[in-house]
């Protein structure tokens, strides 16, 4: 699995892992709310990466501007 840093969140860093097909297999976030990141990494796990940037990209957290799950959707952006 390949990290990636995070910017204004309280996670440091997210975790991601793909399979051949575009879809995420494995995810981690290193910080963060406990029971919200292991909420969204169910929720995501098996979903194609596109599908997840366009559900998450945009949410906000405590007028940070970004989000665990907005920091997650750019980092799937960069990799598109």
């Amino acid at each position: 699995m390949k990290y990636y840093k995070t910017e204004k969140i309280c996670a440091k860093e997210i975790g991601v892992e793909f399979d051949k097909n575009g879809k995420i297999t494995e995810i981690e976030f290193c910080g963060g709310c406990d029971g919200n990141t292991h909420g969204l990494q169910n929720l995501i796990l098996g979903m194609n990466k596109d599908e997840v940037i366009k559900k998450l990209e945009g949410i906000d957290c405590r007028g940070r501007g970004t989000s665990c799950p907005d920091q997650l959707a750019k980092i799937l952006k960069s990799l598109s």
